[in-house]
């Protein structure tokens, strides 16, 4: 980690907090006290309040070659608040509650911009260990050993680290156990197309809907699914 990039000066301080980390493929995780260190630009940390498991982090916590590394902080499913920002972030302020989302939307570049696209060409999304900007990590253990990130999110601990285009900014009313389920790669648009209707897609809707999407299309093979899908949504 590069210190001179943190926000120490505006009076940051490292967080000394717990963290379930992955030290080898397939073996329990470790309940551990790590430090997190303060947001630097464009950077928020945040308080998990709520996580899920998803399957890919079964499937990276099983993986023994690259993309997968370790040790560790897995997670991807998550709501927080805000706990505190870097320099040049005015997306969210303290207090703020959030989902950190895996696909980036800087908001500035012309794919984020365009109608036609949500995948951002400024911070392309990719496996990567470290924070998307610096090529970082914003965790360490007590040994000040360097612990890697996961899908930009690692929610498996009770603070973590975010890239401003990686986190949304929801309504503080909205249950933190499903509000959570929403952070998986949901994207946004007033028109949603979504391929296969099981939990992930289910959840994809729900956030379309929440979202306030004016068209959302439902596609799967599987008759029961489609009917399934329909009564989720008119149900709610």
């Amino acid at each position: 980690m590069d210190g001179e990039n943190f926000s120490v000066e505006a009076g940051i301080k490292p967080i000394l907090c717990k963290a379930a980390v992955a030290r080898k493929p397939g073996e329990p995780l470790v309940i551990e006290e790590i430090i997190v260190a303060p947001p630097s630009h464009h950077e928020v940390r945040v308080r998990i309040i709520c996580t899920s498991l998803c399957h890919s982090d079964v499937t990276f916590w099983k993986l023994k070659d690259l993309p997968a590394v370790f040790p560790r902080i897995l997670g991807h499913e998550a709501i927080g608040v805000v706990e505190s920002v870097g320099e040049d972030v005015d997306e969210v302020v303290e207090g703020d509650v959030v989902i950190p989302v895996f696909l980036p939307d800087c908001g500035d570049c012309a794919d984020c911009k365009s109608k036609k696209s949500n995948l951002c060409s400024k911070l392309p999304f990719q496996l990567s260990p470290w924070m998307p900007r610096d090529k970082t990590s914003r965790f360490t253990n007590l040994k000040g050993e360097v612990l890697y990130h996961f899908l930009n999110v690692s929610s498996f601990s009770e603070y973590t680290v975010v890239d401003t285009a990686h986190i949304v900014k929801i309504d503080p009313s909205i249950p933190p156990s499903k509000a959570c389920l929403l952070s998986c790669g949901v994207s946004t648009g007033s028109t949603v197309v979504i391929f296969g209707l099981g939990s992930i897609g289910l959840a994809v809707a729900e956030g379309a809907r929440i979202s306030g999407a004016t068209k959302i299309i439902g596609v799967d093979v599987n008759q029961e699914k489609f009917e399934i899908g329909e009564y989720f949504l008119w149900a709610n």
